[in-house]
Protein backbone atom coordinates (compact mmCIF):
# COMPACT_ATOMS: atom_id res chain seq x y z
CA UNK A 1 0.00 0.00 0.00
CA UNK A 2 1.15 3.48 -1.05
CA UNK A 3 2.41 5.71 1.67
CA UNK A 4 0.11 8.71 0.03
CA UNK A 5 -2.52 6.24 0.84
CA UNK A 6 -1.55 6.07 4.80
CA UNK A 7 -0.83 9.79 4.37
CA UNK A 8 -4.44 10.64 3.20
CA UNK A 9 -5.63 8.07 5.91
CA UNK A 10 -4.08 10.36 8.17
CA UNK A 11 -5.36 13.50 6.95
CA UNK A 12 -8.83 12.51 6.75
CA UNK A 13 -8.45 10.57 10.15
CA UNK A 14 -7.90 14.71 11.21
CA UNK A 15 -10.29 16.04 9.87
CA UNK A 16 -13.09 13.58 10.68
CA UNK A 17 -12.18 14.07 14.78
CA UNK A 18 -11.69 17.56 14.39
CA UNK A 19 -15.47 17.76 13.38
CA UNK A 20 -16.63 15.11 15.77
CA UNK A 21 -15.35 17.62 18.48
CA UNK A 22 -16.39 20.66 16.87
CA UNK A 23 -19.85 19.14 17.07
CA UNK A 24 -19.45 17.37 20.34
CA UNK A 25 -18.55 20.83 22.02
CA UNK A 26 -21.46 23.11 20.14
CA UNK A 27 -23.74 20.02 21.44
CA UNK A 28 -22.27 20.83 24.99
CA UNK A 29 -23.01 24.02 25.11
CA UNK A 30 -26.63 23.91 23.41
CA UNK A 31 -27.39 21.20 26.16
CA UNK A 32 -26.35 22.33 28.69
CA UNK A 33 -26.55 25.99 28.13
CA UNK A 34 -23.29 26.46 30.05
CA UNK A 35 -19.76 28.79 28.51
CA UNK A 36 -17.36 25.94 27.63
CA UNK A 37 -13.54 27.10 29.06
CA UNK A 38 -12.16 26.56 25.38
CA UNK A 39 -14.08 27.37 22.10
CA UNK A 40 -15.36 24.68 19.94
CA UNK A 41 -12.93 25.25 17.40
CA UNK A 42 -9.73 24.75 19.63
CA UNK A 43 -11.47 21.17 20.99
CA UNK A 44 -11.83 20.29 17.09
CA UNK A 45 -7.96 21.19 17.04
CA UNK A 46 -6.99 19.46 19.85
CA UNK A 47 -8.52 16.30 17.90
CA UNK A 48 -6.81 17.12 14.82
CA UNK A 49 -3.56 17.41 16.83
CA UNK A 50 -3.78 14.10 18.84
CA UNK A 51 -4.92 12.33 15.82
CA UNK A 52 -2.60 13.41 12.99
CA UNK A 53 1.07 13.38 14.15
CA UNK A 54 1.46 9.86 15.62
CA UNK A 55 0.57 8.77 11.57
CA UNK A 56 3.15 11.21 10.19
CA UNK A 57 5.55 9.55 13.19
CA UNK A 58 5.17 6.35 11.41
CA UNK A 59 5.38 7.54 8.62
CA UNK A 60 8.56 9.23 9.08
CA UNK A 61 10.30 6.52 11.13
CA UNK A 62 9.48 4.20 8.18
CA UNK A 63 11.01 6.36 5.20
CA UNK A 64 14.30 6.75 7.23
CA UNK A 65 14.35 3.21 8.83
CA UNK A 66 12.78 1.02 5.99
CA UNK A 67 15.65 -0.12 4.08
CA UNK A 68 17.86 -0.68 7.10
CA UNK A 69 15.16 -3.22 8.02
CA UNK A 70 14.27 -4.63 4.76
CA UNK A 71 17.78 -5.06 3.66
CA UNK A 72 19.08 -7.86 6.25
CA UNK A 73 16.05 -10.11 5.40
CA UNK A 74 16.46 -9.66 1.86
CA UNK A 75 20.37 -10.95 1.99
CA UNK A 76 19.64 -13.36 4.47
CA UNK A 77 16.82 -15.03 1.92
CA UNK A 78 19.20 -15.57 -0.65
CA UNK A 79 20.98 -18.93 -1.60
CA UNK A 80 24.80 -19.09 -0.11
CA UNK A 81 27.23 -17.53 -1.81
CA UNK A 82 24.85 -15.44 -4.04
CA UNK A 83 26.11 -11.92 -1.58
CA UNK A 84 29.46 -10.94 -2.76
CA UNK A 85 31.12 -10.88 0.47
CA UNK A 86 33.17 -7.31 -0.11
CA UNK A 87 30.76 -4.46 1.37
CA UNK A 88 31.22 -2.26 -1.45
CA UNK A 89 29.94 -5.02 -3.63
CA UNK A 90 27.15 -5.85 -1.17
CA UNK A 91 26.06 -1.84 -1.57
CA UNK A 92 26.22 -2.06 -5.34
CA UNK A 93 24.24 -5.31 -5.70
CA UNK A 94 21.99 -3.78 -3.24
CA UNK A 95 21.44 -1.23 -5.18
CA UNK A 96 20.55 -2.73 -8.66
CA UNK A 97 18.10 -4.72 -6.41
CA UNK A 98 16.22 -1.86 -5.61
CA UNK A 99 16.86 -0.46 -9.24
CA UNK A 100 15.19 -3.42 -10.06
CA UNK A 101 12.39 -3.26 -7.65
CA UNK A 102 11.40 0.19 -8.86
CA UNK A 103 11.87 -0.75 -12.49
CA UNK A 104 14.62 1.50 -12.79
CA UNK A 105 18.09 0.94 -14.83
CA UNK A 106 20.62 -1.32 -13.11
CA UNK A 107 24.04 -1.98 -14.19
CA UNK A 108 23.32 -5.55 -14.40
CA UNK A 109 20.95 -7.78 -13.92
CA UNK A 110 20.94 -11.75 -13.01
CA UNK A 111 17.93 -14.74 -11.95
CA UNK A 112 19.26 -13.70 -8.20
CA UNK A 113 18.90 -10.12 -8.26
CA UNK A 114 15.16 -10.68 -9.87
CA UNK A 115 14.55 -12.86 -7.48
CA UNK A 116 16.15 -10.25 -4.08
CA UNK A 117 14.45 -7.12 -6.07
CA UNK A 118 10.43 -8.74 -5.89
CA UNK A 119 11.31 -10.50 -2.39
CA UNK A 120 12.62 -6.52 -1.74
CA UNK A 121 9.31 -5.10 -3.18
CA UNK A 122 7.00 -7.33 -1.42
CA UNK A 123 8.73 -7.24 2.57
CA UNK A 124 8.59 -2.95 1.53
CA UNK A 125 4.45 -3.50 0.57
CA UNK A 126 4.26 -5.39 3.75
CA UNK A 127 5.85 -3.17 5.43
CA UNK A 128 4.02 0.31 4.01
CA UNK A 129 0.71 -1.92 5.14
CA UNK A 130 1.75 -2.35 8.49
CA UNK A 131 2.27 1.52 8.55
CA UNK A 132 -0.81 2.21 7.27
CA UNK A 133 -2.54 -0.20 10.24
CA UNK A 134 -0.51 1.09 12.62
CA UNK A 135 -1.61 4.26 11.72
CA UNK A 136 -5.63 4.21 11.47
CA UNK A 137 -5.33 2.32 15.15
CA UNK A 138 -3.65 4.48 16.48
CA UNK A 139 -5.83 7.36 14.91
CA UNK A 140 -9.10 5.40 15.82
CA UNK A 141 -7.75 5.36 19.65
CA UNK A 142 -6.90 8.84 19.65
CA UNK A 143 -9.88 10.29 17.97
CA UNK A 144 -11.99 8.12 20.18
CA UNK A 145 -10.11 9.45 23.18
CA UNK A 146 -9.91 13.25 21.86
CA UNK A 147 -13.82 13.11 21.52
CA UNK A 148 -14.43 11.49 25.32
CA UNK A 149 -12.26 14.34 26.34
CA UNK A 150 -14.56 17.17 25.32
CA UNK A 151 -16.12 18.87 28.37
CA UNK A 152 -16.72 22.34 29.55
CA UNK A 153 -14.22 22.51 31.96
CA UNK A 154 -11.85 20.63 29.63
CA UNK A 155 -8.91 23.21 28.95
CA UNK A 156 -8.52 22.24 24.74
CA UNK A 157 -7.30 25.27 24.48
CA UNK A 158 -4.11 25.49 26.64
CA UNK A 159 -3.24 21.71 24.61
CA UNK A 160 -3.84 24.08 21.74
CA UNK A 161 -1.33 26.73 22.58
CA UNK A 162 1.19 24.39 23.91
CA UNK A 163 1.16 22.01 20.39
CA UNK A 164 1.61 24.90 18.16
CA UNK A 165 4.28 26.26 20.83
CA UNK A 166 6.05 22.81 20.36
CA UNK A 167 5.43 22.91 16.90
CA UNK A 168 7.08 26.28 16.32
CA UNK A 169 10.05 25.20 18.95
CA UNK A 170 10.55 21.93 16.28
CA UNK A 171 10.41 24.06 13.78
CA UNK A 172 13.31 26.49 15.36
CA UNK A 173 15.30 23.01 15.88
CA UNK A 174 15.21 21.49 12.67
CA UNK A 175 16.55 25.33 10.86
CA UNK A 176 19.07 25.05 13.42
CA UNK A 177 20.33 21.08 13.51
CA UNK A 178 20.38 21.86 9.56
CA UNK A 179 22.51 24.64 9.96
CA UNK A 180 25.04 22.80 12.48
CA UNK A 181 24.69 19.46 10.22
CA UNK A 182 25.98 21.92 7.11
CA UNK A 183 28.78 23.07 9.05
CA UNK A 184 29.93 19.55 10.47
CA UNK A 185 29.75 17.89 7.24
CA UNK A 186 31.75 20.50 5.18
CA UNK A 187 33.92 20.52 8.54
CA UNK A 188 34.91 16.80 8.62
CA UNK A 189 35.48 17.00 5.19
CA UNK A 190 37.59 20.02 5.01
CA UNK A 191 40.04 18.64 7.98
CA UNK A 192 40.22 15.51 6.01
CA UNK A 193 41.67 17.71 3.26
CA UNK A 194 43.72 20.16 5.60
CA UNK A 195 45.50 16.77 6.84
CA UNK A 196 46.48 16.09 3.00
CA UNK A 197 47.13 19.39 2.20
CA UNK A 198 48.27 22.60 4.67
CA UNK A 199 45.93 24.66 5.71
CA UNK A 200 48.51 27.53 4.75
CA UNK A 201 49.34 26.32 1.24
CA UNK A 202 45.48 26.41 0.79
CA UNK A 203 45.03 30.10 1.89
CA UNK A 204 47.91 31.90 1.00
CA UNK A 205 49.21 29.56 -2.09
CA UNK A 206 49.44 31.37 -5.52
CA UNK A 207 48.89 28.35 -7.64
CA UNK A 208 45.27 26.43 -8.25
CA UNK A 209 45.88 23.02 -10.52
CA UNK A 210 43.70 20.17 -8.37
CA UNK A 211 43.87 17.51 -11.08
CA UNK A 212 45.76 14.43 -9.20
CA UNK A 213 47.59 11.41 -11.48
CA UNK A 214 46.13 8.33 -10.47
CA UNK A 215 49.59 6.97 -10.08
CA UNK A 216 52.18 8.45 -7.88
CA UNK A 217 54.35 8.11 -11.32
CA UNK A 218 52.62 9.56 -13.63
CA UNK A 219 53.04 13.63 -14.35
CA UNK A 220 50.78 16.04 -11.90
CA UNK A 221 50.60 13.27 -9.12
CA UNK A 222 50.78 16.29 -6.92
CA UNK A 223 48.25 18.98 -7.61
CA UNK A 224 48.35 22.48 -6.27
CA UNK A 225 45.72 23.90 -3.77
CA UNK A 226 46.98 27.23 -3.86
CA UNK A 227 43.45 28.96 -3.51
CA UNK A 228 44.47 33.01 -4.08
CA UNK A 229 43.53 33.28 -7.45
CA UNK A 230 39.74 31.69 -6.42
CA UNK A 231 39.73 33.93 -3.66
CA UNK A 232 41.16 36.82 -6.06
CA UNK A 233 38.29 36.06 -9.20
CA UNK A 234 35.70 35.85 -6.47
CA UNK A 235 36.33 39.53 -5.02
CA UNK A 236 37.18 40.70 -8.45
CA UNK A 237 33.50 39.92 -10.21
CA UNK A 238 32.01 41.06 -6.57
CA UNK A 239 33.30 44.07 -6.89
CA UNK A 240 31.90 44.58 -10.35
CA UNK A 241 28.70 43.15 -9.88
CA UNK A 242 27.99 45.51 -6.75
CA UNK A 243 29.46 48.59 -8.47
CA UNK A 244 26.97 48.12 -10.93
CA UNK A 245 23.87 46.62 -8.36
CA UNK A 246 24.71 49.72 -5.34
CA UNK A 247 24.53 52.97 -7.71
CA UNK A 248 21.68 51.94 -10.00
CA UNK A 249 19.76 50.02 -7.55
CA UNK A 250 20.09 52.52 -4.85
CA UNK A 251 18.67 55.20 -7.47
CA UNK A 252 15.98 53.30 -8.52
CA UNK A 253 14.72 52.98 -4.74
CA UNK A 254 15.33 56.70 -4.32
CA UNK A 255 13.30 57.71 -7.62
CA UNK A 256 10.26 55.08 -6.52
CA UNK A 257 10.23 56.72 -3.46
CA UNK A 258 10.63 60.19 -3.80
CA UNK A 259 9.91 61.42 -7.52
CA UNK A 260 7.93 58.24 -8.75
CA UNK A 261 3.67 58.86 -9.27
CA UNK A 262 1.46 56.22 -7.95
CA UNK A 263 0.97 55.06 -11.31
CA UNK A 264 4.48 55.09 -12.14
CA UNK A 265 5.36 53.36 -9.10
CA UNK A 266 3.27 50.38 -9.70
CA UNK A 267 3.85 49.84 -13.02
CA UNK A 268 7.61 50.56 -12.54
CA UNK A 269 8.61 48.50 -9.50
CA UNK A 270 7.12 45.37 -10.53
CA UNK A 271 9.18 45.15 -14.04
CA UNK A 272 11.87 46.01 -11.72
CA UNK A 273 11.38 43.04 -9.80
CA UNK A 274 10.97 40.79 -12.26
CA UNK A 275 15.05 40.90 -12.67
CA UNK A 276 14.60 39.08 -9.54
CA UNK A 277 12.58 35.73 -10.75
CA UNK A 278 14.65 35.43 -13.87
CA UNK A 279 16.80 32.02 -13.96
CA UNK A 280 20.56 33.03 -13.91
CA UNK A 281 21.16 30.63 -16.81
CA UNK A 282 19.24 33.15 -18.87
CA UNK A 283 21.60 35.70 -17.11
CA UNK A 284 24.08 33.22 -18.20
CA UNK A 285 23.19 33.19 -21.91
CA UNK A 286 22.72 36.82 -22.15
CA UNK A 287 26.27 37.49 -20.33
CA UNK A 288 28.13 34.84 -22.89
CA UNK A 289 26.05 36.27 -26.32
CA UNK A 290 25.53 40.02 -25.83
CA UNK A 291 27.46 41.28 -23.41
CA UNK A 292 30.45 39.48 -23.37
CA UNK A 293 30.95 40.28 -27.10
CA UNK A 294 30.09 43.88 -26.38
CA UNK A 295 32.99 43.94 -23.84
CA UNK A 296 35.48 42.56 -26.55
CA UNK A 297 34.22 44.83 -29.12
CA UNK A 298 34.51 48.04 -27.18
CA UNK A 299 37.72 46.73 -25.82
CA UNK A 300 39.54 46.31 -29.41
CA UNK A 301 38.01 49.44 -30.70
CA UNK A 302 40.29 50.83 -27.40
CA UNK A 303 43.11 48.94 -28.41
CA UNK A 304 43.04 46.74 -25.28
CA UNK A 305 43.41 43.07 -25.57
CA UNK A 306 40.02 41.81 -23.83
CA UNK A 307 39.34 38.00 -23.38
CA UNK A 308 36.26 36.30 -25.25
CA UNK A 309 35.33 35.36 -21.33
CA UNK A 310 36.12 38.23 -18.82
CA UNK A 311 35.13 39.17 -15.08
CA UNK A 312 33.82 42.30 -16.22
CA UNK A 313 31.16 40.71 -18.62
CA UNK A 314 30.22 38.09 -16.01
CA UNK A 315 30.31 41.11 -13.18
CA UNK A 316 28.38 43.40 -14.95
CA UNK A 317 25.06 41.14 -15.74
CA UNK A 318 25.84 39.80 -11.69
CA UNK A 319 25.44 43.50 -10.65
CA UNK A 320 22.01 43.70 -13.30
CA UNK A 321 20.80 40.58 -11.33
CA UNK A 322 21.49 41.81 -7.80
CA UNK A 323 19.58 45.27 -8.78
CA UNK A 324 15.99 44.17 -7.67
CA UNK A 325 17.54 43.34 -4.41
CA UNK A 326 19.43 45.86 -3.83
CA UNK A 327 16.16 48.18 -4.67
CA UNK A 328 13.69 46.46 -3.00
CA UNK A 329 15.36 46.76 0.11
CA UNK A 330 16.56 50.31 -0.30
CA UNK A 331 13.05 50.81 -1.00
CA UNK A 332 12.33 49.44 2.73
CA UNK A 333 14.58 50.99 4.13
CA UNK A 334 13.70 54.42 2.90
CA UNK A 335 9.63 54.32 3.37
CA UNK A 336 10.28 53.20 6.92
CA UNK A 337 12.13 56.88 7.42
CA UNK A 338 8.92 59.06 9.47
CA UNK A 339 7.79 61.51 7.25
CA UNK A 340 7.79 63.72 9.95
CA UNK A 341 11.95 63.96 9.16
CA UNK A 342 11.65 64.78 5.85
CA UNK A 343 8.79 67.63 5.91
CA UNK A 344 10.48 69.24 8.56
CA UNK A 345 13.78 69.14 6.46
CA UNK A 346 11.73 70.89 4.03
CA UNK A 347 10.04 72.99 6.30
CA UNK A 348 13.53 74.64 7.21
CA UNK A 349 13.77 75.70 3.53
CA UNK A 350 16.04 72.41 2.69
CA UNK A 351 15.42 71.52 -1.02
CA UNK A 352 14.12 67.74 -2.37
CA UNK A 353 17.83 66.73 -3.27
CA UNK A 354 19.29 68.15 -0.05
CA UNK A 355 16.89 66.05 2.18
CA UNK A 356 17.53 63.16 0.34
CA UNK A 357 21.04 63.68 0.83
CA UNK A 358 21.05 65.00 4.39
CA UNK A 359 18.49 64.12 6.13
CA UNK A 360 16.98 60.57 4.54
CA UNK A 361 19.86 58.52 3.43
CA UNK A 362 21.48 59.40 6.84
CA UNK A 363 18.08 57.93 8.12
CA UNK A 364 17.68 54.65 6.25
CA UNK A 365 22.02 53.83 6.30
CA UNK A 366 21.27 51.27 8.49
CA UNK A 367 18.86 49.56 6.00
CA UNK A 368 21.40 50.67 3.38
CA UNK A 369 23.93 48.74 4.76
CA UNK A 370 22.32 45.71 5.55
CA UNK A 371 20.82 45.72 1.90
CA UNK A 372 24.82 46.17 0.30
CA UNK A 373 25.58 43.39 2.73
CA UNK A 374 23.32 40.90 1.91
CA UNK A 375 23.51 41.83 -1.80
CA UNK A 376 27.56 40.92 -1.48
CA UNK A 377 26.15 37.47 0.04
CA UNK A 378 24.44 36.96 -3.26
CA UNK A 379 27.04 37.86 -5.35
CA UNK A 380 29.72 35.82 -4.10
CA UNK A 381 27.50 32.86 -3.85
CA UNK A 382 26.35 33.30 -7.51
CA UNK A 383 27.79 30.01 -10.08
CA UNK A 384 26.10 30.11 -13.30
CA UNK A 385 26.72 33.88 -14.58
CA UNK A 386 30.63 33.22 -13.65
CA UNK A 387 30.62 29.69 -15.30
CA UNK A 388 29.29 30.61 -18.34
CA UNK A 389 30.54 34.13 -18.57
CA UNK A 390 34.02 33.97 -17.03
CA UNK A 391 35.35 30.93 -17.66
CA UNK A 392 37.12 28.26 -15.53
CA UNK A 393 40.80 29.36 -15.35
CA UNK A 394 42.02 30.04 -11.86
CA UNK A 395 43.98 33.43 -12.99
CA UNK A 396 45.84 35.28 -10.46
CA UNK A 397 44.84 39.01 -11.79
CA UNK A 398 43.60 42.32 -11.56
CA UNK A 399 42.89 42.94 -15.36
CA UNK A 400 38.60 42.62 -15.13
CA UNK A 401 39.80 41.82 -19.09
CA UNK A 402 40.70 38.84 -18.80
CA UNK A 403 39.13 35.50 -17.65
CA UNK A 404 38.72 33.53 -14.14
CA UNK A 405 37.34 32.26 -11.90
CA UNK A 406 35.16 32.11 -8.31
CA UNK A 407 35.09 29.77 -5.37
CA UNK A 408 31.24 28.46 -6.26
CA UNK A 409 32.40 27.59 -9.80
CA UNK A 410 35.24 25.46 -8.54
CA UNK A 411 33.45 23.63 -6.44
CA UNK A 412 30.62 22.71 -9.21
CA UNK A 413 33.65 21.43 -11.20
CA UNK A 414 35.57 19.48 -8.37
CA UNK A 415 32.32 17.63 -8.09
CA UNK A 416 31.03 17.02 -11.26
CA UNK A 417 30.72 13.27 -12.30
CA UNK A 418 32.04 10.56 -10.55
CA UNK A 419 34.23 11.51 -7.99
CA UNK A 420 36.36 9.61 -4.84
CA UNK A 421 36.36 10.91 -1.59
CA UNK A 422 39.40 9.88 -0.93
CA UNK A 423 41.43 12.18 -2.86
CA UNK A 424 42.65 15.42 -2.20
CA UNK A 425 41.09 16.95 -5.55
CA UNK A 426 37.81 16.32 -3.99
CA UNK A 427 38.31 17.23 -0.48
CA UNK A 428 39.50 20.54 -1.92
CA UNK A 429 35.75 21.51 -2.78
CA UNK A 430 34.41 20.92 0.69
CA UNK A 431 37.49 23.45 2.11
CA UNK A 432 36.41 26.25 -0.41
CA UNK A 433 32.56 25.47 0.69
CA UNK A 434 33.76 26.17 4.37
CA UNK A 435 35.38 29.11 3.12
CA UNK A 436 32.23 30.48 1.70
CA UNK A 437 30.24 29.68 3.84
CA UNK A 438 32.17 31.69 6.64
CA UNK A 439 32.57 34.66 4.51
CA UNK A 440 28.73 34.27 3.76
CA UNK A 441 27.86 33.84 7.47
CA UNK A 442 30.37 36.81 8.31
CA UNK A 443 28.59 39.14 6.34
CA UNK A 444 25.26 38.30 7.24
CA UNK A 445 26.10 38.67 10.89
CA UNK A 446 27.85 42.05 10.37
CA UNK A 447 24.60 42.77 7.98
CA UNK A 448 21.97 41.97 10.95
CA UNK A 449 24.07 43.86 13.73
CA UNK A 450 24.04 46.96 11.50
CA UNK A 451 20.15 46.85 11.08
CA UNK A 452 19.41 45.85 14.59
CA UNK A 453 21.61 48.57 16.04
CA UNK A 454 20.86 51.67 14.56
CA UNK A 455 17.00 50.36 13.40
CA UNK A 456 15.64 52.34 16.58
CA UNK A 457 17.23 55.28 15.98
CA UNK A 458 14.59 56.95 13.94
CA UNK A 459 11.22 55.19 14.79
Amino acid sequence: MPLVVTLATCLLAGGAAFVLCHQRALALEAERRCTLHSRPFHHGMLGAILVIPPGLVFMLVWLMAGNALVNPMVLDALPAGAVPADPALRDLFLNDVHNIAHDAVASSTSPVKEQAAALYAELMARGRTIVWLLTLTCALLMGALAVRKVAPGWRARDHVERGFRYLLIGCSVVAIATTVGIVLSLLQQSLDFFARVSPIEFLFGLHWSPQTALRADQVGSSGAFGAVPLFTGTLLISVIAMAVAVPVGLMSAIYMTQYASRRVRQVAKPVLEILAGVPTVVYGFFAILVVAPWVREAGEALGLTVSSQSALAAGAVMGIMIIPFMSSLSDDAITAVPKSLSDGSLALGATKAETIVQVLIPAALPGIVGAFLLAISRAIGETMIVAMAAGLAANLTANPLEAVTTVTVQIVSLLTGDQEFDSAKTLSAFALGLVLFTVTLALNVVALRVVRKYRETYE
